[in-house]
């Protein structure tokens, strides 16, 4: 299966050197074409057993709309507060354009072209929900709802036959120590379903 790799280029008084960021991939575009925009860039490192995080955003414009390319290796414990900063930052700039959108980048392994997930309108927040139903994606591409296991394929399914008397709060959870490539996969599965659910907050934990 052909990859899409982007090759970064960084250049100082003194060296020139390439960092790459694998994307994530999905065999679903969900947006495939953006104009104006600026990229941001978070590398994967590694020192002896320990995983780090690099973020490179020397050419982000805050009126132009960003895009995310994350390596895919990364865990969403190292992701998410960086997403979190930067999102406050852009919202914080007195140049922001308030039509800019943010956008994940990842590559569509069908068309083999670059595809793009918006999230602009999305808080992450590093704590459990306090009430609701918790849609939690765990590690080893597992799929709870609330304690109980659930096949990804029969998710719908489920949330139509839970027992409620009015109409319920889902919170869509991913388990911390997910990569960024399984989070990215599960994320195209919740805007493909099927159902009438708004993402407004992501729970990391």
């Amino acid at each position: 299966m052909k990859k899409i790799v982007i090759i970064v280029t960084l250049i100082s008084l003194f060296s020139c050197t390439e960092k790459e960021v694998l994307l994530p991939q999905v065999e679903k575009s969900i947006v495939d074409k953006i104009e104006d925009h600026s990229p941001i860039y978070l590398f994967f490192k590694s020192e002896g057993k320990d995983t780090l995080i690099e973020v490179n955003r020397k050419n982000s414009i805050s009126s132009t709309n960003w895009i995310f390319n994350i390596d895919k290796r990364l865990p969403l414990r190292l992701v998410v507060p960086e997403i979190i900063k930067l999102q406050a930052k852009k919202e914080g700039s007195a140049h922001k354009n308030e039509a800019s959108e943010n956008y994940f980048s990842y590559s569509d392994s069908i068309h083999k072209q670059l595809a793009f997930l918006p999230f602009t309108k999305v808080k992450f927040k590093l704590e459990q929900p306090k009430f609701g139903v918790n849609i939690y994606f765990a590690k080893g591409n597992r799929l709870f709802v609330n304690s109980t296991e659930v096949k990804k394929e029969n998710l719908i399914t489920y949330l139509e036959h839970l027992p409620s008397d009015k109409p319920l709060h889902y919170n869509f959870c991913f388990d911390k120590m997910i990569d960024y490539g399984s989070f990215i996969k599960n994320m195209v599965l919740v805007q493909s379903l099927e159902i009438e659910m708004r993402i407004s907050e992501i729970f990391v934990y």
